[in-house]
């Protein structure tokens, strides 16, 4: 992963950012602390700017996450109710749940939004309830790209300081990335085995 990332930078430069920023968000399994900490390194060495590198990367971002959040809008509120009352076993809730997130999203869906960026795979996740409850678009952009902003610099800050360090410690971010995926799967599975709806 770190060998196609290094590859896809080394050639597209922003642009290769921006892709995978975007693609980062649309498919969960590439690291965005992975792709901002290596165009962080190449900031060190002189090959890119920082604050060019945080632009294109958090442009990326918003774009993937703005992909989830237009097939939520499109699917709907309303639309969504015969799938939640088929599968409502699989998502682990019935309709009063959506409309519940509903009329919370509608009243703090805002800063929702912008703290779910620095949650690892949450932060795409919330995209799609966001549309679902049919956030005003501006909204969604502006908490969105301010989140990511703060997220990617710091991710970006730490590729330049720590340098070839950078690679040591991806060593580690990766089985631990593997052990919380674990866990939340565990979670979810439980949850489906124990869930029952409240009618019951």
């Amino acid at each position: 992963m770190t060998a196609f990332i290094l590859d896809a930078i080394a050639r597209g430069g922003y642009i290769g950012i921006f892709l995978l920023m975007a693609l980062e968000n649309i498919i969960p399994p590439i690291p965005s602390e992975v792709i901002m900490g290596l165009g962080g390194m190449a900031v060190a060495r002189g090959d890119m700017g920082l604050v060019p590198l945080i632009a294109w990367g958090t442009a990326g971002t918003t774009a993937g996450n703005y992909a989830w959040y237009a097939l939520g809008r499109r699917v709907g509120y309303q639309r969504f109710r015969p799938f939640v009352e088929r599968h409502g076993r699989w998502l682990t809730m019935e309709w009063r749940d959506v409309e519940a997130l509903h009329r919370f999203f509608v009243k703090r869906g805002g800063w929702v939004v912008f703290v779910f960026r620095f949650m690892p795979t949450f932060r795409t996740m919330i995209s799609l309830p966001a549309g679902i409850t049919r956030m005003p678009r501006w909204k969604f952009v502006v908490w969105t790209f301010a989140g990511s902003a703060i997220w990617n610099t710091m991710l970006a800050g730490a590729g330049y300081y720590l340098g070839a360090n950078f690679a040591a410690i991806d060593r580690y971010v990766g089985p631990a990335a593997i052990v919380l995926t674990a866990a939340m799967v565990g979670a979810y599975l439980w949850r489906v085995a124990t869930w029952k709806p409240r009618g019951r």
